[in-house]
């Protein structure tokens, strides 16, 4: 047992005995009853995953992976784990809540009308809506944690001869979108395969329009999605769009001059206008060869694989389904909110085949972001967040999409895809109980200043643990504060009954009290109730921007039944 001391006068410092950490009574029973004469063997670790851990497939492979991860350890014995190292190992990286090996392992065979899709509003923007920069740092951020649908705002530059993305009507300062496409193009496919759609909010004349599809044509080349019509009468599935990037946007209106067309790979195209040739392809007496060389251009129309519009007139126009073709309607949260009091299940059966955005509204200048639920509840694919933002909705949409491997995509329930329509606003029988315990947690000291929570003495902490989910399903609840502890122990226990578990995602907030009320946050993490792994777990906590301490975590047994 060791000392820290805290000083609160010139004269005077309080000192604090700081405990060893030990194991909790149930972790010193379960390994009293899966070791022999106070060693766990090889095949006995193996039992404990099977029967208690419910890891039923586990073999003596993946025992022995664990009796390697631990050999580094003076605590490790080569004839089994001894009390101390199968405490370290449950507190250990190898035993997180979800599976570690971060496989996709929902059918991706289906339309992408089928999946949730994680996706990113204002991409561009590093702050604020109004004053913030932007820049190409936060697409490739967004990338790099699995976002696969990235927003994008053209305007026309200052000599209106040039296609700048920035946030329109604000101070906000511009990036080229040329460095935007680029960075796309370099890290689309680092944490997933699966395919990534670009929505381009346009305000640009023609002529700037043309620059658009030189530049994501050149950018892309082979990498970019291409229907054969204009017409698709089914989303392709994310499986057959693998590392393809789509454009999303409201096609251009009709020119006079393409009144008169032509059969273009498939579809209709403007004889005139059905490319851009560079200058060289001009020349008549050019041999075959040499135009094949050449880029050729489609016009922008032609690049746009996911159309997006709002029909004119009344809500159930906006809703209205068309047999012959998909498309993509875009609302905002309030629109959406509005939307769902009288005409819910129109919404569920528009999203069966077709994509509804929803994105936040225009109040939100700090990046703040929405309850997400009330779009994923009624089917909406694209439900838009500002990733540079904070807070809980944030966090809870980085726990949604840690399921299925973290690829950006998460399979809808069944029954948002059925004829008998959902209505989330019924109540309906539980169907899944979540016993959650919470036992201890530590790393708090190595990832914080001695100082940091409190001048004059340890960390008071507690844990508030909840479910985000359906209006039946949403609860909070919270442990006593446990005074002057940097490994608080804590060992309380929480039920929750889910009437669907299917949207339900788990959050766990560790705050240090404060008699103010204003208690500092002391790190968070949001995981998928649908994968979430039974028995005693090791729980690693995020900061508010989700990016994981090194060392703060909680453990946490979890039955669900």
């Amino acid at each position: 047992m060791s000392r820290q001391s805290f000083k609160v006068c010139f004269c005077f410092r309080r000192i604090f005995k700081l405990r060893v950490l030990e194991p909790p009574e149930e972790v010193k029973i379960l390994f009293d009853q899966y070791s022999q004469n106070g060693t766990m063997s090889l095949d006995n670790l193996r039992g404990f995953l099977v029967e208690f851990q419910g890891e039923y497939n586990a073999t003596r492979d993946d025992a022995q992976a664990i009796f390697n991860s631990l050999k580094h350890l003076n605590i490790f014995s080569r004839r089994g784990l001894h009390l101390e190292a199968f405490f370290r190992y449950l507190l250990g990286d190898l035993n997180g809540p979800l599976s570690p090996s971060r496989v996709v392992h929902h059918d991706m065979t289906q339309p992408l009308a089928h999946y949730f899709l994680y996706t990113g509003h204002n991409s561009y923007l590093t702050g604020n809506q109004l004053s913030s920069d932007s820049s190409v740092e936060p697409i490739i951020k967004a990338l790099g944690r699995g976002v696969r649908v990235i927003e994008l705002d053209l305007w026309p530059g200052s000599k209106q001869d040039e296609v700048e993305v920035r946030h329109g009507g604000t101070l906000t300062n511009p990036v080229d979108l040329l460095k935007c496409l680029n960075a796309i193009k370099d890290n689309a496919f680092q944490a997933s395969e699966y395919p990534v759609v670009i929505t381009f909010e346009d305000h640009l004349p023609a002529n700037l329009q043309d620059q658009v599809a030189e530049m994501v044509t050149k950018t892309f080349g082979d990498m970019l999605y291409r229907p054969e019509t204009d017409q698709l009468r089914e989303f392709p599935s994310p499986e057959s769009l693998k590392k393809k990037v789509m454009i999303s946007t409201k096609p251009p209106k009709e020119s006079k001059i393409s009144s008169k067309k032509e059969q273009w790979n498939g579809e209709t195209a403007s004889k005139s206008d059905s490319e851009i040739c560079d200058k060289d392809e001009e020349d008549e007496g050019e041999s075959l060869q040499e135009e094949d060389e050449q880029m050729t251009v489609p016009e922008y129309r032609h690049l746009i694989s996911i159309n997006a519009g709002k029909p004119k007139g009344a809500l159930q126009n906006w809703l209205s389904i068309d047999e012959k073709k998909v498309r993509r309607l875009s609302l905002s949260e309030q629109e959406l909110e509005n939307a769902t009091r009288r005409h819910g299940a129109d919404i569920i059966r528009f999203t069966q085949r077709n994509l509804l955005r929803v994105y936040p509204k225009g109040t939100r200048i700090t990046s703040s972001n929405y309850n997400p639920f009330v779009g994923w509840a009624h089917g909406a694919q694209m439900v838009a967040f500002n990733m540079q933002g904070y807070g809980k909705h944030l966090w809870v949409m980085q726990g949604m999409f840690k399921a299925n491997g973290g690829c950006g995509y998460v399979k809808k329930p069944d029954f948002l895809l059925s004829n008998e329509v959902f209505d989330p606003s019924v109540r309906l029988p539980v169907k899944k109980i979540l016993k959650v315990t919470i036992y201890m947690g530590e790393g708090w000291d190595l990832d914080f200043r001695r100082t940091h929570f409190d001048m004059y003495s340890p960390p008071d902490f507690f844990v508030k643990v909840g479910i985000a989910g359906v209006p039946a399903d949403k609860a909070m609840y919270k442990t006593k504060a446990i005074e002057d502890d940097w490994q608080p122990v804590w060992n309380e226990k929480f039920e929750f009954k889910l009437t669907v578990p299917e949207l339900a995602v788990l959050r766990i907030t560790v705050l240090e009290y404060d008699t103010s009320g204003q208690h500092d946050f002391g790190g968070q993490t949001c995981l998928p109730i649908s994968e979430l792994r039974t028995g005693i777990r090791a729980i690693p906590l995020h900061d508010g921007r989700g990016d994981k301490y090194k060392n703060a975590k909680l453990l946490v047994q979890f039955e669900l039944n």
